[in-house]
């Protein structure tokens, strides 16, 4: 009686094993489609941005960039929000600099592209060629643009 108890315990154990195995690779295969499916035109410009930068990238050069390429006034608080969205989403990592006299003593933190961050950028570029090119000739002038 003993064996047949402990013998349904594990068959129910094992049971539960599969189903939480099931579950967690469903969620994390959701999970990694999410975070290179959805990238915000907002986040494609950071990213780009952050891509073009010829020196370390940092809040400040960033900021500057993105309105001067963008012709928006653009807060910087939005743009730290979206530099560290990004790194949540792993599209972008951080490194701290050295603490600076001109800074008062305070670091910057610089950041820099991810392989994931690449694959997004080149994702939503040939995105956008394959609807670039699917324009019909002269459509734009049929309709006055």
């Amino acid at each position: 009686m003993e064996n047949a108890f402990l013998g349904s315990i594990r068959r129910i154990l094992c049971l539960a094993g599969d189903l939480f195995c099931k579950i967690t690779t469903n969620r994390l295969n959701q999970f990694t489609t999410m975070r290179r499916a959805f990238l915000g035109e907002f986040e494609e410009i950071v990213l780009l941005v952050v891509a073009a930068c010829p020196a370390e990238a940092y809040g400040v050069t960033i900021w500057e960039d993105l309105q001067q390429q963008t012709g928006r006034s653009i807060t910087m608080s939005a743009v730290h929000a979206t530099l560290y969205r990004l790194e949540e989403k792993g599209f972008l990592s951080s490194t701290m600099g050295g603490a600076t006299a001109e800074r008062g003593g305070r670091r910057k933190r610089f950041f820099t592209l991810t392989a994931l961050g690449v694959r997004a950028l080149n994702d939503v570029q040939q995105v956008r060629s394959r609807l670039w090119q699917a324009i019909p000739p002269g459509k734009f002038q049929l309709i006055g643009g």
